[in-house]
């Protein structure tokens, strides 16, 4: 059986071997080119390719003056020695000229190309609650920042370099093979008696040279593309441990966990150190035939063509511009051999990048007894129908195991419902439904206005910035007025950070647990949402705390609904009915359970529906891959 790490590597790697690799890339690559910003692309790219014409001219150019300055070394000709310094100074200067705008517009078109494909990706992952979902997705993908960051930009960045590189070899290929047929001229060899003659034979000697040497690259150098995978992924898995630690400082701190993460981390090392140590075994065999390789390709083509050159066929300026001739073209046919190593690690930078583009496309669905394919439905409630809804709603774990079944009720407008449970029967499963977070399992639940929703997590999110900015998050601070923020610091006991509000820190650090329960409860106050949903908001706070903040549904937000879940005792006094999540085997029910003194009150409310419960189990569905 495949680790979670491994068996994402061995898909990639079955994919690439049948050419799916290629066909995704290049599904990856197209959209820059067909996007909104595809003439200025387009333009970068006409203009990269126009440069390197331009560069082979003046190679083809080099080649010429390559002849005449070796004859005129030959016949000792001062004159025209120095006529043909000041041409070449006049080819280095075109060729530095070149070499410089063309390296110019290569990075100009990295950068643009890399931005667009950043934007995509994070904005794909941060719509409709990818970011989230993907946490849960078996096999999943890991360390996305990395892949974002890092992984993107060698893949931008090396797909441009190698792209580049293979066009000027193949054009630097087309412009040299004439002029080295041209010059080998015919080779008159006898054999048993029988004359043979091979014309252009230098071109023949050049293919033969460089389809072994790329033969035998790829036999011994196959294993680098697996090596670098592992060892991409490795490292991405224990820059990551590292991230926890320093996130999980001070828990880490308070129970002396610093022996255990220590051999946590060593593990996580290891894994690098033995993927790294397996990638460099790998390259020390390459090296061994690309060091051999390039020291004979040395004296090789002078070697073929000496005995044209012992016959008096060829002067020695001649000599030397096949040589040089030979060198471009058996530069062009070992672009294979002289890059493997780094297309090997450029595909494990963009293996990962389409690893991620691909899971971001995976859905979350259940599938009923049936056949059917099925997920918690969403959607609005008619205009003006300020009630939320659960429809035979059924929530399901990931691996299919279902967490509340069957479940039909309804919240009005107003009203103050508790929701209790035992541990692990599905409340907080319930409210991430709810957000749109948990799409497994089926049913629908039928929401009021989603804009006047605000959810409060038992551990609130503090985004990096000032006390300002976190307590008007998600909002702009231009949204609410100095003296409200202010206000909303003071009711909920805050008053030190009143003049901190400007200040940057990381409050998430600086604050203790109860503080930043508060903090969250100044939000609803600014942002005064209709529906509020609570999941143990108070855990951290003491009872005073708890009934000063809870107050607030009987004052200032009087007028909200509160949907919240809780252990503590004393809550309940704070809502007007509880829904108890009753544990089955065929999962938890709900079951409503109303106040004495709120007995009379009228309450929309549909009787729960009793039906027999289908089997749900998960289904994950994969973009297939083309190849």
């Amino acid at each position: 059986m495949l680790s979670a790490n491994a068996q994402p590597q061995r898909e990639a790697e079955i994919d690439a071997a049948r050419g799916g690799f290629w066909l995704s890339l290049l599904r990856l690559a197209a959209p820059y080119f067909r996007s909104d910003e595809r003439w200025f692309a387009r333009l970068l790219l006409v203009g990269v390719f126009v440069l390197t014409l331009l560069q082979i001219g003046i190679a083809v150019r080099i080649n010429v003056w390559n002849k005449d300055f070796f004859n005129a070394l030959d016949k000792r000709d001062w004159g025209v020695f120095l006529g043909q310094m000041r041409t070449f100074a006049l080819l280095l200067i075109a060729a530095m000229s070149i070499a410089v705008y063309q390296a110019y517009v290569k990075q100009l078109l990295q950068l643009r190309w890399r931005r667009w494909l950043t934007t995509q990706l994070v904005d794909r992952w941060l719509t409709e609650k990818r970011y989230y979902h993907l946490n849960f997705i078996a096999g999943g993908v890991d360390n996305p920042d990395q892949r974002i960051s890092e992984n993107a930009k060698h893949a931008i960045d090396q797909t441009v370099e190698f792209s580049l590189g293979l066009l000027n070899s193949v054009l630097t290929l087309i412009s040299f093979t004439g002029i080295l047929w041209a010059l080998s001229g015919t080779l008159n060899l006898t054999i048993s008696g029988i004359p043979i003659a091979i014309p252009g034979y230098m071109v023949f000697a050049a293919i033969l040279y460089a389809g072994l040497g790329s033969g035998l690259t790829y036999l011994v150098g196959r294993p680098i593309v697996g090596a670098n995978i592992r060892t991409n992924a490795a490292e991405a898995d224990y820059r990551f441990a590292l991230v926890r630690v320093r996130e999980n400082s001070e828990a880490i701190a308070l129970i002396n966990g610093e022996s255990d993460e220590n051999k946590g981390l060593g593990n996580y090392f290891g894994e690098v150190l033995g993927s790294s140590m397996g990638l460099m075994r790998s390259q020390r065999r390459l090296m061994w035939l690309t060091s051999f390789y390039a020291s004979v390709g040395w004296v090789y083509p002078t070697l073929v063509a000496s005995p044209r050159f012992f016959s008096g066929a060829i002067t020695l300026g001649v000599l030397m511009q096949i040589t040089a001739a030979f060198g471009q073209v058996q530069t062009a046919l070992n672009w294979f051999v002289d890059n493997f190593p780094k297309l090997a690690e450029w595909r494990s930078h963009a293996e990962r990048v389409l690893e991620f583009d691909e899971a971001l496309e995976l859905m979350g669905e259940a599938q009923g007894e049936g056949g059917e394919v099925t997920t918690i439905l969403l959607s609005d409630g008619d205009s003006g129908d300020e009630v939320l809804r659960f429809r035979e709603l059924a929530i399901t774990h990931i691996d299919g195991n279902v967490v509340i079944g069957d479940a039909n009720t309804e919240i009005a407008r107003g009203e103050k419902v508790l929701i209790v449970g035992p541990s692990g029967s599905g409340k907080s499963t319930l409210f991430r439904a709810i957000a749109g977070l948990w799409p497994w399992g089926a049913g629908k639940i039928i929401l009021p206005d989603r804009s006047k929703m605000m959810f409060m997590p038992q551990r609130p999110y503090l985004p990096l910035g000032t006390v300002r900015q976190v307590l008007c998050y998600p909002s702009s601070v231009r949204r609410f007025p100095i003296a409200d923020i202010k206000a909303a610091l003071r009711r909920c006991g805050l008053d030190m950070l009143i003049d901190r509000i400007n200040e940057h820190e990381r409050w998430d650090r600086v604050l203790s647990g109860g503080e930043q329960q508060r903090l969250a409860f100044g939000r609803l106050l600014l942002h005064k949402p209709d529906w509020v949903f609570m999941d143990e908001a108070t855990s951290a706070l003491d009872e005073e705390s708890q009934k000063a903040m809870m107050s607030l549904f009987s004052h200032e937000l009087s007028g909200a609904t509160l949907i919240s879940i809780a252990h503590r005792p004393g809550l309940d006094a704070f809502h007007d009915r509880t829904l108890t999540l009753v544990e089955s085997v065929a999962g938890a029910k709900l079951v409503t359970k109303r106040r004495p003194r709120l007995a009379q009150r009228p309450a929309r409310r549909r009787k729960a529906q009793r039906r027999p419960l289908k089997t749900i189990v998960l289904r994950r569905l994969r973009s297939s891959r083309a190849g």
